[in-house]
C-alpha cells in the first residue's frame, strides 16, 4: 500500500482507465447498449473523482492537477507526477531538490585540512 495516496485516489485512476477502455472496445466491436450505459457514467464519475481528489491533494504539484484534467490516462498521469515530485524533495518547499550531499574525498588533502583525527 502507497501511504503517498489516498487509496480512494489510485482505485479511481484504474477504474476511470478501465472504464475507457471498456467503452471504446465495446464501440468498436459489438456495441451492446447495456455495456455503454454502466460503463458510460462509471467513467465519468471515475474522473470527476480523480480530477477533485488529485486538486484536493495538498501535496500534488501543479503539473499532477493540470494532468488530472486528461480524461482516460490523467489519473495515473498525476499520481506518478506526485510520486515523482516526493521523491525529488518537492514537498520540502524546494531546499533539498532530492539531492543528496556527496561525500568529499579528503585522503590526499594536508591534517590540517582534514576533519578526521
Amino acid at each position: 500500500m502507497d501511504p503517498r495516496h489516498p487509496r480512494s485516489l489510485r482505485v479511481a485512476a484504474r477504474t476511470e482507465l478501465i472504464s475507457l477502455i471498456v467503452m471504446l472496445v465495446n464501440v468498436l466491436t459489438v456495441h451492446l447498449e447495456p455495456v455503454s450505459s454502466l460503463a458510460g457514467p462509471t467513467h465519468g464519475c471515475a474522473y470527476l473523482f480523480v480530477v477533485i481528489a488529485t486538486w484536493r491533494l495538498r501535496r500534488a504539484p501543479a503539473a499532477a492537477k493540470a494532468l488530472a484534467l486528461v480524461p482516460g490516462v490523467g489519473g495515473l498521469l498525476a499520481l506518478r507526477r506526485t510520486d515523482r515530485a516526493a521523491a525529488s524533495g518537492a514537498g520540502t518547499g524546494g531546499r533539498s531538490h532530492g539531492r543528496t550531499p556527496r561525500p568529499v574525498h579528503t585522503a590526499g588533502l594536508p591534517a590540517a585540512v582534514r576533519d578526521d583525527p
